[in-house]
């Protein structure tokens, strides 16, 4: 039985409810009275690719779990046209099916059985998206997954709110592959006037791009600092950095070549809806908190490319303010929770990030001055994640990185 079809549904929604955000006061307070918290995943998976569920039947957990706003990004595919799945004779995924069809019905669920093999017809993007959408509550995001190879190396790219599918381009190198499909997403967005973002996925999968690879990019402002699937070595290994790590080289160059920031994203990177635990990419283990003024693709993708983000795997702020060259932090606690708040980044001249500052409690600050290229802030709790990948065990959160007020 799976995540979204059993017994273990229900156990496993107030498991993973800790990962959603469901309390309405515990989004970090906006600067402005006309500005929400949106809470948002932008990389998830379904059976138009390689995930192993319905995406109804996805949408609506996220929208049960406290999310504003999901973006399915199946790989190379934007969900039109038709397509059919053969269910997997194996009794989880038989009675996954049976619980979608008593869920949405005989007049929703296209579907024939042929030589005892149960064949389903997927809901394409139009459908599903008018079957879950609530104006005002919950928005699905058109996106893709463009998926592309150089030699052995598996390079990945997201597109938020595309419109026109993109087909990979490919290249002669990883840095020109990732620069080829950017370009793609770029050149959409001025053709049809409508924004959307690249971000690059999981850097460190199969250990395929590296850093001279993303420092080599222009236009790039987006990456995933985190990412849920169990095989994308966030903390990397003895012979390769961390994401995390990776970010602040990425950012000490582009200030050096007059580029804009890199920011961070936190996502799931979802595939698996029936099978739990750290073995399989799970729903609800990495988000984003977006402070915009509406619930639209347009207005969030301008509050993310203006850095009015959080990224998270459990940590919610009550309080995110970068006013009169001082950033502030306050975090909304639980309790018997301690945290730990974290100022990083690199002074001018230095050639390396590093722990500016280190408050133990739920609160803290720090002013910035010209002598700084950048600062961020990540804040680690002793709360235990309840679905973890690699050794990251506990909740964290990072805030986006900020330059100093001329």
């Amino acid at each position: 039985m799976g995540l979204f079809t059993s017994k273990n549904y229900i156990f496993l929604s107030v498991l993973l409810c800790v990962f959603s955000s469901c309390k309405k006061n515990s989004s970090a307070t906006t600067s402005e009275t006309s500005q929400r918290w949106f809470k948002g995943n932008l990389h998830t998976h379904s059976y138009w690719s390689d995930g192993d569920e319905f995406p109804e039947v996805i949408l609506n957990w996220y929208k049960t779990n406290g999310y504003q706003f999901l973006a399915l990004s199946d790989h190379n595919t934007l969900a039109e046209g038709d397509k059919w799945i053969t269910v997997s004779k194996d009794a989880i995924y038989e009675q996954a099916f049976q619980a979608y069809l008593d869920t949405y019905g005989e007049e929703w669920v296209t579907y024939h059985i042929d030589s005892g093999r149960t064949q389903v017809k997927l809901k394409t993007y139009e459908e599903y998206r008018n079957k879950v959408e609530s104006p005002g509550e919950f928005i699905v995001i058109r996106s893709e997954e463009i998926t592309d190879r150089f030699e052995d190396k598996h390079i990945h790219m997201n597109a938020t709110n595309i419109q026109n599918k993109i087909e990979p381009m490919g290249g002669n190198s990883v840095a020109e592959v990732l620069q080829n499909n950017l370009n793609q997403v770029l050149d959409q967005r001025k053709a049809t006037g409508v924004p959307m973002i690249p971000h690059i996925n999981h850097p460190n999968f199969y250990y395929s791009i590296d850093l001279e690879d993303m420092i080599a990019l222009d236009g790039e402002r987006f990456f995933e600092v985190y990412n849920g699937h169990p095989m994308v070595h966030n903390m990397g290994d003895s012979t390769h950095i961390s994401t995390e790590e990776m970010w602040d080289l990425i950012n000490i160059s582009y200030l050096e070549k007059g580029k804009p920031l890199m920011y961070g994203l936190a996502t799931d990177d979802s595939h698996s809806y029936h099978n739990i635990g750290k073995k399989w990419s799970n729903a609800g283990r990495g988000w984003v908190m977006v402070e915009a003024d509406t619930l639209l693709p347009s207005a969030l993708i301008n509050s993310l490319e203006a850095g009015k983000f959080y990224s998270s795997t459990g940590v919610n702020l009550k309080k995110l303010q970068y006013k009169e060259g001082t950033l502030s932090i306050e975090v909304a606690p639980e309790e018997n929770v301690d945290y730990k708040i974290v100022f990083v980044g690199c002074k001018k001249g230095q050639t390396t990030a590093e722990e500016l500052k280190i408050v133990n409690g739920t609160s803290a600050e720090y002013a910035l001055d010209d002598d700084m290229r950048f600062v961020r802030c990540k804040i680690t709790s002793s709360k235990l994640q309840e679905n973890p990948i690699e050794d990251l065990r506990y909740e964290m959160a990072w805030t986006q990185p900020i330059l100093p007020v001329p």
